[in-house]
């Protein structure tokens, strides 16, 4: 899988969803290789979108025809200020991955020294992940850089991750989730409360 991940802060967020539509219903259909989309905007006025396709070489593509770029000069008007744009093919799905069942979706910029220890983690969350959990649907984990990512994590619905963010472990789960408490120290966290989800 290739994602790129497109943030900016935003000028009209009406604007922007209706664009965001409008890809849908008029671009998608030529985007070979398309696999989906995770958007939203923040409280702060922040916009994330990341944009799932098959390969690089699909997203390239994409990015190539000409209609994708006279959408994109007409999107670009609903920020304000700069776009940035993250590219990678080093993405990790955990528990369902990308969810159009999601309420509520939750982004983490973070970093990582060690790969294979947070997926680890993973692994181990997703044994007890429906008794514990329940509310967590899946994620989807970019990295931007040896030891730096953006995460979409997908939940039922805000006020479930909220009261289940603060209960206990099980005791099979308590070390991991102390390391994981400490790796989340460093996070910045972005809650997308009405995410759009194609």
């Amino acid at each position: 899988m290739f994602v790129q991940v497109i943030e900016g802060r935003v000028a009209d967020r009406e604007g922007l969803r209706r664009q965001m539509d409008r890809w849908m219903a008029e671009l998608r259909p030529g985007a070979a290789g398309y696999l989906g989309t995770t958007a939203g905007v923040a409280d702060d006025e922040r916009a994330f979108a990341f944009a799932r396709f098959e390969s690089a070489a699909a997203a390239k593509a994409n990015s190539e025809r000409p209609e994708q770029g006279r959408w994109w000069a007409e999107t670009e008007k609903c920020f304000d200020g700069t776009v940035t744009f993250s590219d990678s093919d080093e993405v990790d799905t955990f528990l369902a991955g990308g969810s159009d069942d999601a309420g509520f979706v939750q982004i983490m910029k973070g970093s990582a020294p060690d790969r294979d220890r947070l997926r680890a983690m993973d692994a181990k969350l997703a044994e007890h992940a429906a008794s514990f959990r329940p509310d967590l649907v899946g994620g989807i984990r970019v990295w931007t850089g040896p030891g730096t990512y953006i995460e979409a994590a997908y939940f039922t619905s805000e006020a479930e991750a909220r009261a289940n963010e603060t209960k206990e472990p099980p005791p099979e789960l308590a070390e991991e989730m102390a390391e994981f408490a400490e790796m989340m120290a460093n996070i910045e966290f972005v809650d997308l409360r009405e995410p759009w989800l194609y």
